[in-house]
């Protein structure tokens, strides 16, 4: 079975043996997401599983007074909603559109289907369940423990692992929920970060300039969750 080259961009479709891959291929559908769409709300039943190309989805935990944080994110190393794959589940997050997404999206009752049939797909779904939890728990205490400019640098690399573009196109009041902080927290970390060579910032662009410094300047976390990911998941295609 021929498999398209954007599907081969996401690290869980490409390690699919072939013939489970041809088992789902008429499910699959290419999409764009723009940035800022709202895929999930907590308690919305998963009814579409996304396995990004390229791109960023954020997982956001909201209080009941507003405020929200990110707790994960998902780019081409995993899918959202694949646990619906399973069983029936409902969101337990925000799921939204963090910068343009390319992804294959399929009906979680299709990928059901394969899952029931396919080994190969249930110890996929497990493994990136587990590297998903991980993924979040190295978040909670990263966000309680480490500082701002580190958790930014963070995510920057984070998100820059996961897209084709040195430049990164978000506003002020994302990027303050994604970390959790004020607006103008966020606005004189970048400042600082532009002063110390690592990025450009003007307002809502960030261009990387230098990530070995953002390496440097970035919390212990960011090599924790990429070992996980590296011990669970297939490698990069």
């Amino acid at each position: 079975m021929h498999r398209p080259v954007t599907a081969l961009r996401n690290r869980l479709l490409a390690s699919l043996p072939a013939e489970d891959y041809a088992s789902i291929a008429a499910s699959l559908a290419q999409v764009e997401l723009e940035r800022g769409r709202l895929l999930y709300d907590p308690g919305d039943e998963i009814e579409t599983i996304y396995f990004p190309q390229d791109g960023v989805i954020s997982l956001m935990t909201l209080m009941e007074n507003g405020a929200a944080i990110e707790s994960a994110t998902i780019g081409r190393e995993g899918a959202l909603g694949l646990m619906a794959a399973v069983a029936p589940r409902q969101s337990l997050s925000r799921a939204i559109v963090q910068t343009p997404v390319r992804a294959t999206r399929i009906s979680a009752a299709a990928l059901h289907d394969a899952w029931e049939k396919s080994p190969a797909l249930r110890t996929l779904v497990d493994r990136h369940t587990e590297a998903l939890f991980g993924h979040a728990i190295q978040s909670v205490a990263c966000n309680a423990l480490h500082s701002v400019e580190a958790r930014f640098c963070r995510w920057l690399l984070t998100c820059h692992d996961r897209i084709s573009t040195d430049t990164v196109a978000l506003t002020q009041e994302f990027l303050a929920d994604m970390l959790g902080v004020q607006r103008t927290t966020v606005t004189a970390v970048a400042r600082s970060l532009q002063d110390k060579g690592a990025i450009s910032y003007r307002r809502g662009v960030v261009d990387i300039l230098d990530r070995a410094a953002l390496e440097q300047y970035a919390c212990e976390c960011y090599d924790a969750i990429n070992r996980t990911y590296a011990r669970l998941l297939p490698p990069d295609m």
